[in-house]
Parts: C-alpha cells; structure tokens; sequence
C-alpha cells in the first residue's frame, strides 16, 4: 500500500465520519446497529462481531473501537490494492497493456439474464440482434448482477456467467472489481476476493483452510478474525472455469463448514458453491458454455451471459481505440459494408475489434480501401504480417526470416488446439524450443502472438491472444506442411497421410472439411475456414512477399474442394455446419450458389429449388445486414426439408407466417 494511500486511510479512521463510512460499505459504528441490512439478505450486527472476535483471540483485550479499526483497515487495504491491480485494461500484449488505462477504454457489454450457449455463428448473432430489438431477452448492468431483478424477492447468491473465448468475461470481473475498489458501486459489500482458477490449479494438491486461501492472496486482510468472515458481506469470485483442473466432485468431496477447517481447494470449492462454507457468501464463476455443466444447476441462483459487443457498442469501441475520428470512420465504413458482413458480425467479440482496428489503422496510412480485408482470413494474414515486422522496425535484427518461429507457434497452436488445450507454462514452450526471451529479440511474433496472462496473481503463465489466433497459426501450419513435404497432419478417410502427387490440395481440405463436420461443438469451423483460406493463391502471395521465409507457391485443386463442399451441402441439415460451409466458399472465392438464389428470388420463381439453394436463402438472409422483421413462408416451399433449412431464418425474424 502506498504513503499516500495509507495516509488517506488513517485520515479516514481519524476523522470518524460514521455516514460516510455506512455508505461506502466501511464498518458500521455502533450507532448505527440497528437492524442494518447489507446487500439485501445479510443483517449486520457488529457487536456479534466483536464479543466473537475477543472469544477468538483466547481473551485478549480488544475494545470494539479497536476491532473496528483493524476491519476498516483491512478494507482500506485491500480496496488500494484492487484498485492498483485493475486500474489497467488487460488486452493484447504485455508491451501495450501496461498503456491503457481501463476507464479510459472499457466499452460497455451486452449482458443477459439466461445463458444460451455459443454464440459463435454468424446465424446465431443475427438471432441475438432480433431478441434484443423485441425486448426478447433481459439485460442485466454488470455492477447489478447480484441485485434482484423485478419480480423477484430473493437476492441471487451464486451467479455463474458464460461467454465464448474472447468475449470480454475475465475484464467484466476486472470492470466490477475496480468499480467496487475505486467506489462507489456495490459498497454494501464489504470484501470482495477475486481469484482465477488459472492461479489455483498451482496449489490444488494443498491442504488449507478457506482463511489461509485468501490470506494467501490477499495479505491485507490477514489481520481479520474468522467471525468478521461470518457475518461481513463478502464475494468470492472465479474466473476461468474452463480453465480448472479440479475434479468439482459435488457427490463425494466431505462437508466443510468451517472457515478455519484444512481441506483441498476442490473441497473448498464445492462446499462455497454448495452454500455450505460461508453461507452467506455471494459467489460468482465465470465459464466458457462448455465447461459450465461442471456445476451442478440447483446450486446456481442466477445465469448470465456475456454476449459482446452490438452495433452501437462496436461504434463506441471503434471510437475510443482510433484516435483520428476520420480514419475510425473509414475503418467502420469498410466493416460495414455488404462485402464483409461477416468481419462486422464477428465484432461482437471484443478482441476481433482489437485486431481489426491493428489491421485496418495499418493498412489505411498505405493501402488503398478497396485492397482492405474481406476475408477473415485476409484479416489474420495481415494481422500477422504486421505484428511480425513491429519489432524489425525497431531495429531488431532486420531482415531475419520469421518463417521457423511461426511455425513452432504454428505446431503449439495446432497440437494443443487437438488437446482443447488453450492455457500453456514455460515447459510446454520450451517442448516446443520456443524461447520467449529470444524472440522477443529477434521478432516480434512472440511478443505480439503470445501474451502473459492476465490475473491478480502473477505466474508464468501464457495464452494466444486469442483462440481465433490459436486457430489461424494451427491452420498456417497444418497447410505449410503439405506444402513442404506432402504431409496431412489431419485424420484421412482413406488413412492416406501423404498425398500422390505435392501441390494436390484436395486431399487435405476434404480432410479438414470432414474433420469440422464431425465435430460435436463446431471447434474445428473456423480453423477449417482459415485452412481453405489461406490455401488462396491472395492470402499465400501476401505472406511469400513480406520477407517472412514461406515461398511462392500456387496449389491447384480449389474446384474440387468447392465442388466437394456443395455435395456436402446438400446432404446437410444442421444448419450450423452449412452455414460455416457457405463461409468456407466465400473464402474459397466461390459465390455460385448464393448468386444462383438471389436470382431466383429476383424472377420469384422460388419453388422447386434444390435443397442445396434452401440453405443458401438461409445465408443470404442472415448475412445481408437487413432487418428480418416479417418472414413470409407462404411464397416457399412448405415441406419439413425446406423448413429445418430455414429454421436459422424462422428464429432470427421477429415474425413469420
């Protein structure tokens, strides 16, 4: 704690102002005893407090006044360090976070109550955009997620929030911490500890008690007796559930009732989420929607989802992030167009708008706009052509090809993409000969790809910037392969892993296309995506030029993959798996199903077309931009083929007969 801040603190303690520390959810003195509810389900008796704590210290003589000292303190103490620990935006690298100061950038999320999974689709984001015209959907402020909502009585006390990888859930926690650390929100409650399950994993074979765990962290409360834990209004909050490593054993892990009783922390956990351990704790968890199901639902009270960014809130991003307002408008202008509707939908995820911005800010200084990026791949080749060469403008070693770094970084991403794995300590970069400190000299890919996670906690601990990033290099490498040795690294019907003749792309993209429409969650779509994309002669020409050590190279086969993907379309009819197949042609160049529909709807002759052009209505519909307010199905096809094609639109429009 600073001199500055630890004199601020006294100067409040000395000062006694007794309304200005009930509002700020400090101590309550005495006078104000009387039947003080703190956050709506807690009475607050501070004289329990204090005959308990003097029972606890074996007899010592501890006067009321001077207990209440030490809990102010202790909450001084503790809101100083949060508020240091949150004050800057953990976004991209380590070199730029330190820079940006988290009320300066935060843009507002789209939180809702109910959670329903992905949304990771361009279908499913266009559905989120109807509900939240029509009012469909409940949204929730981020510092009101423990308040009661309208016709409620009960006050939610574990809250497990859900978003997909990069939608903004870890600086939500980060937001709420800081807003209740710098006040004034949520100061009825009186402790707030934040811990990411990244950080225990470390210890999860220990034995210590709920006291030690946050002692352990959180040092300035260590002063606190166990009676100021059972009777303050206190948050524990989890972030990074898919991250855990604990078994969460619900059925067998033994009841622990005791803030001082020594346990595992998977014990401590279950028993805190049961309601079991500090029962009157308010707990939060954040999750990937995969990983949420490691909680049982009848101990969850509230479910809430991050969803991102809308229109309005990608425009404010947009805003803050460019400096110049002129070329901020010309970077929405290009996102917004009917071209690359697809890049503007996956800016719902904030960290796509990080990238777009690098991207589009570059290339507008030198790049004429209607060479700009329309493709998602096109945006990644960039991204990472531009990221590399930071660090040789700044007279790292110029010149030196970055072509074996990118592909050790390409074989991480791809070998553990396999695994589900998205977390990675030095060891598993060292398996891999990839020497952070080196190549922070001699490129910037490292410091620019690879980031040192974000936490209050500070451990060698290291991600991608984001798992859309992970996916490209995995694709990168997976293709650079092929090229260079004729190797599939990918599972072959035909178990054929070297093709018959070198430059033959077709046997690894009919790999690639199977391998995405047998997964169960969609994890190998966009991977599948930049795979085919980046087999474009554009994308590889683009990376051959900028001295990045890939060679020239032309692959033949692209008519047999689009061809290959239209048989696959009409045998579909999981609506998911075609459209990220219509995004597949598009990044195959390859337009002729979607012109062929758009015709038919011009001469209104709409039929008798194959199933095949149903589910390409479906995609045109979705992607347009335009607003589905009424779906008329009278002028289709009624048959139930057709309609499970259409469902995708059927849910997205806000009316249909």
């Amino acid at each position: 704690m600073s001199s500055a801040n630890s004199q601020h603190a006294e100067t409040q303690r000395e000062t006694g102002n007794e309304t200005n520390t009930a509002q700020r959810g400090g101590v309550i003195n005495k006078a104000q005893l009387t039947d003080v509810n703190v956050g709506g389900n807690l009475t607050h008796n501070i004289n329990n407090i204090y005959v308990q704590s003097a029972a606890w210290t074996d007899g010592a003589d501890v006067s009321p006044q001077n207990e209440e000292n030490i809990i102010q303190r202790c909450q001084d103490d503790l809101k100083s360090y949060l508020q240091t620990k949150t004050q800057n935006l953990c976004q991209a690298t380590r070199e730029e976070r330190s820079s940006t100061p988290l009320t300066d950038t935060y843009t507002e999320l789209y939180i809702t109550e109910g959670g329903s999974g992905e949304v990771n689709t361009e279908h499913e984001v266009v559905e989120l955009e109807c509900k939240r015209s029509t009012s469909q959907e409940k949204k929730i402020n981020l510092n009101k997620i423990f308040e009661t909502l309208p016709k409620e009585k009960i006050r939610p006390q574990r809250v497990l929030t859900k978003g997909i990888a990069g939608i903004g859930k870890t600086v939500a926690v980060q937001k709420f911490t800081h807003d209740w650390a710098k006040g004034p929100a949520n100061q009825n409650i009186h402790f707030i500890f934040p811990f990411t399950f990244r950080d225990l994993n470390r210890i999860k074979d220990k034995k210590l008690s709920l006291v030690d765990l946050i002692s352990h962290y959180f040092k300035e409360v260590k002063d606190l007796k166990t009676s100021v834990y059972d009777n303050s209004s206190i948050l524990l909050i989890f972030d990074g559930l898919d991250e855990s490593k604990f078994p969460l054993d619900f059925d067998n892990n033994h009841m622990c009732r005791s803030v001082t009783e020594a346990a595992t922390v998977d014990t401590l956990l279950t028993n805190l989420i049961k309601g079991d351990l500090l029962h009157k704790a308010l707990v939060w968890i954040t999750s990937r929607p995969a990983a949420a199901s490691k909680i049982p639902p009848e101990f969850i009270n509230r479910v809430t989802e991050v969803r991102g960014f809308n229109d309005e809130q990608k425009e404010e991003y947009f805003q803050k992030k460019i400096n110049d307002e002129v070329v901020a408008q010309k970077i929405l202008k290009h996102l917004q167009s009917k071209l690359v509707r697809s890049l503007y939908i996956m800016c719902h995820i904030p960290l796509f708008c990080w990238i777009s911005a690098t991207v589009l800010q570059s290339l507008l200084t030198d790049t004429p706009e209607t060479e700009l990026p329309k493709t998602v791949t096109e945006m990644y080749t960039h991204f990472l052509i531009i990221q590399t060469k930071r660090k040789q403008q700044k007279d790292y070693e110029k010149g030196e090809p970055d072509k074996d770094l990118i592909m050790k970084l390409g074989k991480l991403a791809f070998e553990q993409l396999q695994k589900h794995n998205m977390i990675f300590d030095e060891n598993d970069l060292e398996d891999y000969e990839i020497d952070l400190k080196q190549a922070a000299v001699h490129s910037g890919v490292c410091t620019q790809i690879i980031r040192e996670e974000c936490g209050l906690h500070r451990q060698e601990c290291y991600s991608f910037i984001h798992l859309s990033v992970q996916e490209f290099l995995a694709a990168l490498y997976v293709l650079e392969t092929f090229i260079d040795g004729g190797k599939n690294l990918l599972p072959s019907p035909t178990r054929e892993k070297v093709a018959s003749e070198k430059g033959k792309i077709i046997l690894l993209h009919k790999s690639a296309v199977d391998m995405a429409l047998n997964s169960d969650y969609g994890q190998w779509d966009l991977f599948l995506r930049f795979l085919l994309g980046l087999s474009q002669d554009k994308n590889l020409r683009f990376l051959s030029q900028k001295d990045l050590g890939f060679k020239r190279t032309r692959l033949q086969g692209n008519q047999e993959t689009i061809e290959y993907i239209h048989e696959k379309i009409k045998k579909l009819s999981n609506y998911d798996k075609t459209i990220n197949l219509f995004q597949c042609l598009n990044e195959l160049g390859d337009q002729t199903l979607v012109e062929q529909v758009q015709t038919y709807q011009s001469s209104g002759d709409v039929s008798k077309i194959s199933p095949s052009h149903w589910s390409a209505l479906a995609f045109v519909l979705l992607v347009s931009g335009e607003n589905l307010d009424v779906f008329d199905l009278k002028k289709y096809d009624m048959s139930d083929e057709v309609l499970e094609r259409l469902v995708p639109v059927l849910k997205a429009a806000k009316k249909a007969w």
